[in-house]
């Protein structure tokens, strides 16, 4: 599974500037990476794990804002097409997965 988090969050204000980087940093905390402005993403294991991780992160939205969280297969997230201006993009490279064995 992959959570997408997506955010619109103020900075017009030196209050509002310190917490959105204080929930980008929380992001980055908790295995999050960035994957546009605005949008971060992370793998989880399972259903059950994303779901901790979006609760966890939704705990930290700022008051001023809006946070949206996606969770979808690793199959969907495969099917992602990056379009940069006319031309196509290869995608980066997915972060690297554990795999136990």
């Amino acid at each position: 599974m992959w959570v997408i988090a997506m955010f619109d969050l103020p900075v017009d204000t030196p209050t509002a500037r310190r917490a959105y980087a204080r929930f980008r940093k929380d992001l980055l905390g908790d295995g999050f990476s960035m994957m546009q402005f605005s949008i971060y993403i992370r793998h989880c294991a399972s259903i059950d794990n994303a779901e901790i991780h979006v609760a966890r992160m939704g705990a930290c939205v700022p008051e001023q804002g809006e946070v949206r969280f996606l969770t979808i297969t690793d199959n969907q997230f495969g099917r992602i097409k990056v379009f940069v201006g006319k031309k196509r993009q290869n995608p980066a490279a997915s972060p690297s997965q554990l795999q136990l064995f």
